[in-house]
């Protein structure tokens, strides 16, 4: 049970989530169309790369 004034604890489950979502609808754009949908894909997983290289970049300091 959280204290009065505290945030509730974040689930460990939010970020993965976001990120599942965000390669589901980067793999949707590159399969439905070209064009548009093609720089929605690239632009969605050039973003999940670099949200990877920051966690790992950040994880080895």
């Amino acid at each position: 049970m959280s204290t009065p004034g505290q945030p509730p604890p974040r689930s460990p489950f939010t970020a993965p989530a976001w990120i599942a979502a965000a390669s589901v609808l980067g793999l949707v754009s590159a399969l439905i169309g070209d064009g548009v949908f093609d720089a929605v894909s690239w632009v969605v997983f050039a973003a999940l790369v670099a949200v990877v290289v920051r966690v790992w970049v950040k994880r080895t300091r």
